[in-house]
């Protein structure tokens, strides 16, 4: 029976898991999944309440009783500093090792996209998600002086590059990809593009039935803009993917339809929709939920089940395209309604409302 830790976090995160365990729950039934759910009590209220992030033990129990992760969001304005988010989210990737960061960005309706015309945008980001400028590496000098100097370190292993690298290929060649795109900064940043190249152009000469390519972000970043369509998949480093990642939500809908899997694959594997705590928002019943049903998706798919993945996805597009939509799509349906039609399209009837639609 795979195990489940759900994380509802903070903000909007206890909101959208809501909806999101709710699509899980029916669509668990429909096909006779038997999966075991646990809600875990991490994140701000428990930090306020205990002065307690996680415990070793809640680390070890995520760790090597649970199949998968389901997180919410972390941040809240009443821990300024995110002590517990930093534990909890940046603990588990660090320590879990989950060095995919996988981002997939598809344009259900044209509306949403911001560009002229209807461009086709189905694109997926494989993000390193351990290494680059995000380890912390580096400091500052005479801080608050006149001579102040900032020094933050770029790290890259040829382990790290290699093993990202062949993920996207292997991602490509599994789902009848045509095309990867590595993207890095190579002419001002030659060694860590240089390693990037180097492993790419090596490991490319594996899957020679894809086409591949190696581009500068600045270009990719702009190309993004001109001609969306052309990119299938793209593997690059912590920082550019995180930016382009973002990108190409904005794209195809905006942060509140975006999934994002954190993966070791074989061992560990988290998913979060990207749109953070959005405290400005919280506790008002508007916040999109279905970038976290979309994780249901990914993770039902990480456990082998391709069918319930495949009925979550199609579900969620004919909502998009259908109606209702909360604010941040034009719409003025609540979490609760926006849930609602997602699980009576998985259910094939009536359904009981959720708790925040009455």
């Amino acid at each position: 029976m795979p195990r489940i830790a759900v994380i509802p976090g903070d903000g909007i995160g206890v909101e959208v898991i809501r909806e999101a365990l709710r699509v899980m729950e029916v669509v668990a039934g429909r096909h006779g999944l038997d999966l075991e759910v646990t809600e875990w009590d991490l994140g701000a209220e428990r930090y306020l309440r205990e002065a307690v992030t996680i415990t070793e033990d809640e680390f070890r129990s995520l760790r090597d009783e649970h199949d998968a992760i389901l997180l919410g969001a972390l941040g809240d304005p009443r821990v300024p500093g995110n002590e517990h988010a930093r534990d909890i989210l940046l603990g588990l990737r660090f320590r879990l090792d989950l060095y995919v960061n996988y981002r997939p960005s598809l344009l259900m309706d044209p509306d949403l996209c911001p560009l002229r015309g209807e461009p086709r945008i189905d694109l997926e980001i494989f993000r390193e998600n351990t290494e680059g400028v995000y380890v912390g590496m580096g400091g500052s000098f005479k801080k608050g002086s006149p001579d102040e100097l900032a020094v933050e370190e770029d790290v890259n292993t040829r382990k790290g590059v290699e093993r990202i690298v062949r993920a996207a290929f292997e991602h490509a060649s599994s789902r009848g990809r045509a095309r990867v795109t590595m993207v890095d900064k190579a002419n001002a940043m030659p060694a860590a593009g240089g390693l990037w190249r180097r492993v790419f152009r090596e490991v490319s000469e594996e899957f020679p039935d894809l086409e591949v390519e190696a581009l500068h972000v600045d270009a990719v970043a702009m190309d993004l803009i001109r001609r969306p369509e052309r990119y299938q998949v793209i593997v690059t480093s912590n920082l550019f993917g995180d930016i382009l990642s973002d990108l190409a939500a904005a794209l195809t809908g905006g942060l509140g339809l975006a999934p994002s899997a954190n993966l070791h694959p074989g061992r560990h594997a988290l998913f979060e929709p990207v749109h953070g705590s959005a405290p400005d928002i919280a506790g008002r019943g508007v916040a999109n939920p279905l970038g976290a049903i979309s994780c249901v998706g990914l993770l039902l798919e990480h456990l082998g089940a391709a069918e319930p993945a495949r009925e979550v996805r199609e579900a969620v597009v004919s909502c998009v395209r259908e109606g209702p939509r909360t604010p941040d799509l034009g719409g003025a349906a609540s979490t609760g309604e926006v849930g609602d039609r997602v699980v009576e399209t998985l259910s094939g009837g009536r359904i009981e409302p959720s708790p925040t639609t009455g």
